[in-house]
């Protein structure tokens, strides 16, 4: 079951709007998902679906909510896929990274706390990695600011899903950087796969590739205190 709560981040007392999904049977831990960059659309909710069939409870924070609270993007408007870049970059990093701490903060109490993220949302997984406290283990998905921020100290381990075919990230280039700082974080890249493949019934995603992805994340998870 999945409702809508508010959490109040600690840096500036902002109250921003977040899904909030329980696990289905017996509680495995808590996840926080990142949106891509298109906000809490279909695609962000189905993702919190799955993660409460495998027994955890969820947070999705809706992460421009101090700049235009509850916004969503359709993929294939160029328009609205420019208001989202815009969004994302007022919203900034500082902001973010406060958000997903209240998160884990909220869960925390609960138990062990992962993160997932996707497009943006894999940047922001790396970030909180390196900057957030509590959290056990993250999975970013085609993050396209990570290779740049591939030498900061993570806190947790960390794993990364790439496309073969994302035309966005040059998914070689960005395991080298990331496994020549950190040799120990495994970078899989699905060479049937693009951009957005977590995405089911988009052109650019497999389906294969995006269970094998996800079976990954979940054994990261078991393998940090999910259980």
């Amino acid at each position: 079951m999945t409702d809508t709560i508010q959490i109040t981040s600690g840096h500036d007392g902002f109250a921003f709007d977040v899904l909030h999904g329980q696990p289905a049977g017996r509680r495995k831990g808590g996840v926080i998902v990142i949106q891509e960059i298109f906000g809490l659309d279909e695609f962000v909710q189905a993702d919190v679906a799955r993660w409460e069939a495998r027994g955890y409870e969820v947070l999705a924070p809706s992460m421009y909510d101090r700049q235009e609270p509850g916004f969503t993007a359709r993929h294939d408007d160029p328009a609205e896929f420019q208001r989202a870049v815009q969004l994302a970059i007022a919203n900034g990093p500082d902001n973010a990274m406060s958000d997903i701490q209240a998160c884990i903060d909220f869960l925390s109490p609960r138990g062990p706390v992962f993160i997932v993220g996707y497009c943006y949302g894999g940047t922001m997984v790396w970030l909180a990695a390196s900057r957030c406290k509590g959290l056990s283990a993250g999975s970013s998905y085609y993050g396209g600011q990570v290779a740049g921020m591939a030498a900061l100290p993570l806190s947790c381990p960390v794993e990364l899903h790439l496309g073969r075919k994302d035309g966005h990230i040059p998914a070689d280039d960005v395991k080298a950087k990331v496994q020549a700082a950190h040799p120990e974080v495994p970078v899989w890249i699905y060479d049937a796969s693009g951009h957005g493949f977590n995405n089911d019934g988009r052109p650019e995603s497999d389906l294969a590739d995006a269970e094998l992805a996800r079976q990954r994340t979940l054994a990261l998870f078991e393998a940090n205190g999910a259980g």
